[in-house]
């Protein structure tokens, strides 16, 4: 697609401004391209305001724009912006710069290990298309739906979570990210604590920090989060809501040990808290695993976990269906905050999601990508210790996409993301991930957003040759 962009752009010399490109047809046959080649490539030039296209009528060359009028002067709202911070008790700031780290599709040619989604090839692409075809024929697919959801798709969820959780209980959300940002709006106040687990999600630390939440870090080890450490940051803080990943936590990979889980759901109901459980990747477990353990929902009947699960880690970014699951007075809450926020997730998309999780591919796909990340994780830890044996990995997960990776002390984290950009491989930084001070330099490495186990070693043996840069060698 690029290269066609390039092509035709060379060419717009030809046509006078307002002058009709050739058609699409002739495009494909001159060029040899596909005729999705061609779409994508008048699309580039038409978002570069180089081309209009009309439909029905062709592409033409853009008329020359009207000279640009001079810049207004917005410097009055660096004083307006920065004085909201003196009324609050905890300044609000909205850093995306964590997020944006997992977002960001690198330059052509560098290696995705700081993605965090399926690559295309794991994508279950096929099955959405038709899945998102089927629910467009459905009775009322382009209607209003439920504000809570369809009530098949939230049986749905039910059932996933089990022991006392229903469907009544569940609100269908716009991904989880979404749904994270209700549950801490629902929970906290602007000004007050929230427990983090240490190292976490940067997502949702910036999620809290932009509602002007305080996250106060407690520390995970391979087991999860340490329960004496949590009851201390109960009572030294007095917050009423933590925040946790028990299954496969981003981005240590740690699975909450059994012997924790009713410590945690106990400390939290002693201290007159919730906590929101983060359930992102329980779809995404390694066909080495074994059986996975319940959410913590599925173990609470007073209503003390608030529970996120999301369909988007196992299908696709664009795929933005999760679900928010609380019990008793509190459900009430998520639900008007969603409301007021996104009034309801787009119908077809529900149906699609329906339409999707009770087809066959869906089962087969689950198996497939549990296959394939078990492969690309061991391809990656067989790499790291072959080429890069100074980096420690503290834990190997049995499910999740990625592996935090410990850097020897001393070693500037920043340096080395930026040496190995040069050298095309792309990494996520340890830092963003901590809400005080890290105890260590880490780098955090996907191997899900990658082409497949030859990418996976070209990456690492490109990573090598950052780590001499940095370390002077």
């Amino acid at each position: 697609m690029g290269e066609l962009a390039d092509l035709l752009r060379q060419e717009l010399d030809r046509y006078s401004p307002g002058g009709k490109l050739p058609s699409s047809r002739a495009l494909v046959e001159r060029f040899r391209v596909s005729p999705v080649t061609v779409s994508r490539a008048l699309a580039q030039l038409a978002a570069e305001g180089l081309v209009v296209t009309r439909p029905g009528a062709g592409a033409f060359r853009a008329r020359p724009r009207a000279a640009v009028q001079p810049a207004g002067d917005t410097s009055w709202q660096e004083v307006v912006l920065s004085a909201d911070h003196a009324t609050d008790l905890v300044p609000r700031t909205v850093d995306a710069s964590g997020v944006t780290v997992s977002l960001a599709v690198p330059p052509p040619g560098v290696v995705e290990f700081n993605g965090g989604y399926l690559h295309p090839s794991l994508q279950p692409e096929r099955a959405m298309a038709a899945a998102l075809s089927r629910a467009g024929r459905r009775p009322g697919a382009w209607g209003r739906p439920p504000l809570e959801g369809l009530p098949e798709l939230r049986e749905w969820f039910a059932r996933g979570i089990g022991g006392p959780v229903t469907a009544a209980e569940v609100l269908v959300a716009a991904g989880g990210q979404a749904a994270l940002t209700t549950a801490l709006r629902a929970l906290a106040s602007p000004g007050t604590p929230v427990l983090v687990e240490s190292p976490t999600y940067p997502g949702m630390l910036a999620i809290a920090r932009a509602a002007g939440l305080r996250p106060v870090p407690v520390p995970v080890d391979r087991d999860g989060v340490r329960p004496d450490l949590l009851a201390d940051a109960f009572r030294a803080t007095g917050a009423r809501v933590f925040v946790c990943q028990p299954l496969f936590q981003n981005p240590t990979g740690a699975v909450l040990a059994p012997e924790r889980r009713g410590e945690v759901l106990r400390i939290a109901r002693e201290a007159g808290a919730f906590v929101i459980e983060d359930d992102f990747v329980r779809r995404l477990v390694h066909e080495d695993a074994g059986p996975l353990p319940r959410p913590l929902a599925a173990d609470d009947p007073d209503g003390v976990v608030v529970h996120v699960g999301s369909l988007t880690k196992a299908t696709s970014p664009s795929f933005r269906v999760a679900a928010l699951a609380g019990r008793g007075p509190v459900l009430e809450r998520l639900r008007a905050i969603q409301v007021v926020d996104a009034f309801f997730v787009p119908r077809p998309l529900q149906e699609a999601a329906l339409e999707l999780v009770g087809s066959p591919a869906w089962p087969r796909h689950l198996r497939a990508i549990s296959a394939d990340l078990k492969a690309r994780r061991d391809a990656m830890t067989g790499a790291l210790a072959l080429h890069l044996p100074e980096l420690t990995v503290p834990h190997v997960p049995s499910g999740g996409y990625s592996l935090w990776v410990r850097l020897p002390d001393g070693t500037d984290e920043t340096a080395l993301t930026a040496a190995a950009l040069r050298s095309g491989v792309a990494l996520a930084p340890g830092r963003p991930y901590f809400s005080a001070e890290p105890p260590a330099a880490y780098v955090r490495l996907s191997f899900a957003a990658v082409a497949g186990t030859g990418e996976i070693a070209e990456g690492v043996r490109r990573l090598r040759a950052a780590w001499d840069e940095v370390r002077g060698r």
